[in-house]
């Protein structure tokens, strides 16, 4: 097979959930840059300032409804013919330990962090098969790897998988022109870290970052912009930490 000699992207589609929140806005707008027509899904109404934009498709869902995530997927396919980019951003926080971790939060977390991005994945897989390309991003965390330092057990375990779910697709697609690969950032600035942390959980934790700040969405957003490039078809499988020096592995 032909290695790809340029990097653009323009006229590839792509889908990007959990779109509206802080990294999901990031990851659009460098997508965006590069000429992809981006298809936003989020539980939350995108404004008018982003909708009316001719490269965005605003699809409002709750991707812990699985029966909404499969319809909204091939009303999707049947509207553009093929996913070309997977981003698999949309995540929800649970702070509980094992002890105080109900099942119905399990669940839920799960249901969002996980389950949706298996659906997804597997909708849009065949449409990147018969192109012979595609890219899927999965946004881990180094909870997945930590076993979650704030972050409660629900939430750990789902980061878990989801790398889980990487490593999966990627073995399964490696000879066909797609890459699945994930980023497992530490301690985001978006409102995970804002407000669902105390400011003391926020300091101590931004004592032990060797280089002593926390991440910026935007530097997330590179990652993804790198992992769905054409020059990046080489990389399948990969885990790129983005924890500041937190841990090295």
């Amino acid at each position: 097979m032909n290695v790809e000699r340029t990097p653009d992207l323009a006229g590839k589609i792509a889908v990007v959930t959990g779109a509206l929140g802080a990294i999901g806005k990031a990851v659009v707008s460098a997508l965006m840059s590069q000429k992809v027509h981006t298809i936003l899904l989020d539980v939350a109404e995108a404004p008018e300032t982003i909708s009316n934009n001719h490269l965005v498709t605003c699809v409002k869902v709750d991707l812990s409804d699985h029966d909404a995530v499969e319809m909204a997927a091939r009303n999707l396919n049947e509207r553009f013919g093929r996913i070309d980019i997977l981003v698999n951003n949309a995540g929800i926080l649970s702070n509980h330990k094992m002890s105080d971790t109900t099942l119905e939060e399990w669940h839920r977390v799960n249901a969002v962090n996980v389950d949706a991005a298996f659906l997804l994945s597997r909708a849009f897989l065949p449409g990147m098969r018969s192109n012979r390309w595609g890219r899927i991003v999965n946004i881990s965390s180094y909870a997945a790897k930590s076993g979650g330092l704030t972050a409660g057990t629900a939430y750990s375990v789902s980061k878990s998988a989801l790398i889980g779910l990487t490593f999966s697709i990627a073995r399964e697609t490696a000879g066909e022109g797609i890459t699945a690969n994930a980023i497992a950032p530490a301690y985001v600035m978006s409102p995970m870290v804002s407000e669902q942390l105390t400011e003391e959980q926020r300091q101590r934790q931004l004592s032990q970052i060797p280089v002593g700040r926390f991440c910026q969405p935007e530097e997330v957003a590179h990652a993804v912009s790198f992992l769905t490039s054409p020059l990046a078809g080489f990389i399948t499988g990969e885990v790129i930490d983005m924890n500041g020096g937190l841990h090295f592995d």
